[in-house]
Parts: structure tokens; sequence; C-alpha cells
């Protein structure tokens, strides 16, 4: 199945472009993440220059943005180096200045000769009692004919300038096909909306503030379509899991007796409903992929424990994917002492593992020695063959890709895939990254767990905190102090910690340690175990330790820099603490002044430990631009959704999905071709993969 023929146009590179040469390609490959016309098309405007003030020059406004059509009189090159260069006006009602600094005389007189008349456009300023424009636009002759009164202004990069994008634009509109229609066109009908081609056209000719909107019948047509092509995409991936005959296993056999008697606490009421719904799933013939969304310290871990048991009573294996080798490492030392009473053998394989040692591990995954591996990406690896895999694991899957976790699945027959996440996801941002997945909540804590008592603190006050921190210290108090974010650059998060390091050094001696993600693996897990172990009070830390580090005798967080951290991200990292018996406390330390933004965030944080109502207020109050904290491989990256205004259309557009696979799912029909066009568009190439291998 090859692409469909309509598409050809859109598909174009941007050097068909007028205005697109070999030189400033890249620029524009650069700033639409793309190489096609359509991936210009979807570059959306965010504001206009309204041009259609037309006064003479003597009724021009000072501080309006005016057109004027006015003749050149002369040229007053500047007499000394920081003054501009003036080129001097007139039309039949006065004379106005046009200013320029750092002007070439040789370009001025080639787009200023004297006596033409132009059309110029740019803010009225008073300068000395008299009318003047700094660096005007020139519109063209006075004859033109085709200014156009309002003229829409995109994001740019270094190498673009807003005249070289408007004309790549104007170009790239050209080239805009009628495509068919892939709508269902009852539900087009009701929600008003027009055909594809024609939204493209007025999403690049807004005529008003309003037109930004993301609720207007433009945008919200060509969001529909981007979520329609997604939740295909999951649906069609869902289809083609659950098409593949799954195993149905044992859901309380011996193994899961033993270790539920032997656990040294109480189960919640969510955790035991969510073993149901795992039960389940794995008691049938069809294969599980659920999603166990939990909320920071709510035992995700134990669930899934206990659901490997299923697998193991079944004589299978289970694999257990982690993102990082820290965590990786701690769920095997965690499980370990629950697990091997039961005779079970379980391995670790990290990056770390090398030579022989490797070659033996990868031995007894191979002949199912290994019944439980916990491991990190190593574990997709194509050297690493399971005996019978029965489940995959994977935890915090937002930083794994959905190719990840098929290659997990594939790596056996009728694999049952388990994703878990304490992260907690808004409703629409879960929908777009696990739509082919059934969702199970842990929205309990388990009993004896004390409320985490967050307080915000100026850095001007940083001095007060470590003196607190002496007094905590020699009651053998346990304390994260995680370092700001510092920009893009995990070099730069170093050097923030190493600094703070040293201060703290000066203080604590040699109770403080350091661990960020550019150390070697052994190295943090030497620093790690002396916290663990009690010998160091303080760990100064990167983001590293924002996901699943589990150390229950810590009470203390110290947030620096807090404003510049996400909301999810920071109830992450408060997450780290409040996991034993004793009081806990979260000190979030900011630089004032500080933001709206940043204010409501952190008073969020102070008043709230709910992470479900956190992580809808992350998205309310940043955007979509990246809710969880760093740009995720889980979550895709939209051209036209908004995910905070555009949650109802996501929905809408599951359900319409799932009628289509119910209907037509190897879309033949006519809306199913059209579909086909529709995903060939947004590149899904995991749904058009599976429509090809049928």
């Amino acid at each position: 199945m090859s692409r469909p023929f309509i598409l050809d146009p859109l598909f174009r590179s941007l050097k068909t472009l007028s205005g697109v040469g070999d030189r400033t390609r890249t620029h524009f490959e650069r700033l639409i993440g793309g190489e096609r016309i359509f991936d210009l098309l979807a570059h959306t405007p965010i504001d206009i220059i309204d041009r259609s003030y037309m006064p003479s020059i003597i009724d021009a406004e000072a501080g309006r943005l005016a057109t004027l059509t006015v003749q050149i009189v002369k040229h007053t090159p500047p007499t000394r180096r920081n003054l501009p260069y003036r080129v001097h006006a007139k039309d039949g009602t006065g004379t106005i200045d046009l200013v320029f600094f750092r002007a070439y005389p040789d370009y001025m007189l080639k787009t200023y000769p004297i006596g033409a008349e132009l059309i110029i456009s740019g803010k009225i300023d008073i300068y000395r009692e008299h009318p003047q424009i700094v660096h005007p636009d020139v519109m063209g002759g006075s004859e033109s004919k085709d200014i156009p009164p309002i003229e829409p202004i995109y994001p740019l990069t270094q190498g673009i300038n807003h005249k070289a994008l408007l004309k790549a634009m104007h170009s790239a509109l050209g080239f805009c096909p009628k495509l068919p229609e892939w709508l269902d066109p009852a539900y087009q009908k009701k929600m008003k909306w027009g055909e594809w081609h024609k939204a493209i056209a007025l999403l690049h000719s807004p005529q008003s503030a309003q037109d930004f909107d993301p609720n207007t019948k433009t945008r919200e047509r060509l969001a529909y379509d981007e979520a329609l092509a997604n939740q295909l995409t999951l649906a069609l991936m869902r289809h083609r899991h659950k098409k593949k005959n799954g195993i149905s296993y044992e859901t309380n056999g011996a193994l899961r007796q033993q270790l539920t008697q032997n656990l040294p606490f109480t189960l919640t009421g969510a955790q035991l409903k969510s073993l149901e719904e795992i039960d389940r799933d794995m008691g049938q013939k069809i294969r599980m992929m659920r999603l166990l969304q939990g909320d920071v310290g709510s035992g995700k871990t134990i669930v899934a424990a206990l659901s490997m048991m299923n697998a193991l009573d079944s004589h299978m294996q289970a694999a257990f994917m982690a993102p990082t080798e820290i965590l990786a490492r701690q769920h095997y030392e965690g499980l370990r002492p629950l697990l091997t009473p039961l005779g079970i053998r379980l391995v670790c394989l990290t990056g770390r593992n090398k030579g022989k040692e490797r070659d033996v591990l990868t031995q007894q995954i191979q002949n199912g020695a290994a019944q439980i591996v916990i491991g990190t990406h190593a574990l997709f690896q194509d050297s690493i063959e399971f005996q019978n895999l029965g489940l995959a694991i994977i935890d915090e899957q937002h930083r794994f890709g959905v190719d990840q976790r098929l290659k997990l699945s594939n790596k056996g027959k009728g694999v049952d895939v388990l994703v878990m996440t304490a992260t907690p996801i808004p409703r629409t941002l879960s929908l777009t990254a696990y739509g082919d997945l059934d969702v199970s909540k842990l929205d309990e804590k388990p009993p004896g767990r004390q409320p985490i008592d967050t307080l915000l603190f100026s850095t001007d006050k940083i001095q007060e905190m470590i003196e607190g921190l002496q007094r905590q210290v020699q009651k053998n108090a346990r304390v994260y102090w995680v370092c700001p974010l510092v920009e893009e650059s995990e070099i730069l998060d170093v050097t923030a910690a190493e600094e703070r390091f040293q201060i703290l050094e000066s203080v604590f001696r040699d109770k403080v340690g350091l661990i960020h993600g550019r150390m070697k693996a052994d190295e943090k897990d030497t620093v790690m175990k002396k916290f663990v172990a009690g010998d160091l009070s303080i760990l100064v830390a990167t983001t590293v330790i924002e996901v699943g580090v589990n150390v229950p005798e810590a009470t203390i967080m110290v947030i620096e820099s807090a404003e510049r951290f996400g909301l999810a991200q920071l109830h992450q990292l408060r997450g780290r603490v409040g996991r034993g018996a004793d009081k806990s406390y979260c000190f979030l330390l900011y630089k004032a002044p500080l933001s709206q933004t940043a204010r409501e965030r952190l008073s969020i944080m102070r008043d709230t430990e709910d992470g479900f109502l956190i992580s809808e207020k992350d998205l309310e109050l940043r955007g979509s631009g990246d809710v969880l904290g760093t740009k995720q491989s889980g979550l895709p990256d939209f051209k036209f959704i908004d995910l905070a205004a555009h949650g109802e259309l996501l929905s809408t557009a599951r359900d319409d999905a799932k009628l289509i696979i119910q209907k037509d799912s190897e879309l033949k029909t006519k809306r199913g071709d059209a579909l086909r066009t529709l995903l060939y568009l947004f590149e899904c190439d995991q749904a058009i993969g599976y429509l090809q291998g049928g």
C-alpha cells in the first residue's frame, strides 16, 4: 500500500517553494521540525499586523501602525557613528522621516530611490515635534493594488525573516490539494466544519485576535483531524495486539498466595481493585494491555510483583523494565527479599553488565533459569532472548515510547503488557499517549503514611535553612537537596549541584554526598548505598532522583529554584519523602520576585498532595507545552492540537476510532480509504504498517 498520489504535493521538499534555497532550507526545517510542504502549512500564525489604517501624513496618529503612500524627497546619511540614517518623504499634506540604524547607503538608495512613490508601513512616532517611522516596511510602489490589510505573524528562527516566511507560506498554500473527506458526515455537519483545504487556507489568513482562539471552527477542525489520526493509530495497534492470541494465566496460584500471605502489610482497596482488573485480563485468552496509574507512593511495585506471580505460576517468565539504572537496581534490591524465600530466581540486567557476567545473565534469561528479569531498556535489545516471556511490566512508561513497549512485548508469543506510571497524567494527555491501553488507578496511599508539610522559602533565607538542617541532622534526619534545572543543559545542572555540594560540605563535612546523571553507574550506586545506610545525612542531587527512588528514612526534601520546575516534576520530587512512618517536610526554595504562574504553581504544591489534581492544574497553567517536566518520548508532538483546549475533541476522536475499527478494521470502505489518506498525512507509520501487514 503506497502513499495516495493526491498527497504528493504536500510531501514535496521545501526547496520546491519560492524563497527557499539550499541555504535557507535547513533554517526552515529547524523552525518547523520537518521537511515537507505540509510541515510548513502546519506552522501556525501567532498574531497579526493590521495595516488597514491608511491616513495622510497630517492625520496620522502617534503610536498607531499606519500605511502611507509617500514620495521620497532626499537622504541624510549620519554624520556621526551613533546617529541614524534618515530618509525624508512627503505626501500632499506634510512630511515624515523614515529612520534606520546601522544602514548601508547603497542599499538605502536602491530601496528608497529619490523621487519614487512608495507605500510604507510602520508605527508613527513624534520626534522633536515631527512625525517619523523607525525601520518601516516597504509594501511596494504606489501602484501596488494587492497590499494585504491584515498580515499574519509567525514564530521565526535565526536565518529566516518575516518576509521570507510569508513568501514561502504563500507559495505552500498553492500546493494545498482538495483531499477526500475522512470526517463522519453527521458529525461534520453538527460541528459546522468546512473542508480540510479551506480550513488550512483560513488558518493562514487570520482577520482578528479572535482567530487565534483554539475553539474557532477552523482550529477545531484541524485539531480533530490530528486527534483522529492519533486515536485511530492507537485503536489499530490495540486491535492488532488483541487479535494475536494471548495466554490464559493461572491467577491465584501457589506463588501468588504465598507472596500475599508473606506481605508485612495489608493491601489498600485500590491495590486490590487493580489486581482484580489485572487478574481478569490475564485470566482471558486475549493479550492484556493495561496502564496502572498510581500517585507517588501508592504501592505500584507490589501490584507488579503480585501480577508477575500469575506468569510464574503458569510456568512463564516476567520482565520488569525501569527507565534508569538506579531504579532498576532498586527494584531488584527491594523485590529480592520478598521473592527469594519463595524459591524465585530473579536477575538484574542493565548497561553496566559486561563481558562474561553479561553472557551468564543472557544465558539464564534464554534457558528460563531466570524467572524474573529486572532491567533497563537493555532488555529489549535484539541480543536478549527469553525462553517464554509471559508478562512485560514497563515502569515509568512516559520515559519510553510506544515503539519500546511493543519491542518488549514482541519478545514472546502473546505477551501480556502492564505499563506503570507514577506521574499522574491529565485525562487528555493519557488519551494521546495511552489510548491503546485499559486503565487501572491507585488513588489511595498505604495506611500509616503521614501528610507531607510543604513550605515556601525565599532563597534570601537559605542560611537559615542550612542552620535548621544542622539541628535536624543532629537528630539523625536524612535530607534530599535537589538542585535547580539550569536551562536544557545537563552540564550546567551538574555545575549547579557541585557548587551546592561544596557549600554544604563546608558545613556538614563527610555527611554530604553528591549524585548526578553524568556520574558512572557504580559511583552513583556507592553514594546511594551510603545514603540508604545512613552514612550520609544529605544527598545533593540533580533530578536523577525524581523517579522511584525509595529511602523510607528520608524525611526532608529541599528543592532549590523550585519556580523553574513543572508541577508534575515538583510532585514527583516531593514523593521521595513521606515514605516511612515519620513526619516529613518539603521546602520549596524560590527566587523572588515570582511570576504570577510560578506563584500559582508553588501555592498549589503547598495546598495539595493529590497528584491527579496537580496534573490537571499543570495542564491549565502551562498549556500542553510539556506537562511532564521534560520533553517525553512517550507523548506525541502535536501540530494543531492544544491539549488544554481540545480534550473533548480527543475523547470524541477516541469514540470515533473505536467505531471505525468495529465496522471497518482494514479501512476498505470509501471513508476507510479517506482515513488512510489522513494516516499518511500525519505520518502514522505504525498504523500504516499494520494495515499493510494485515
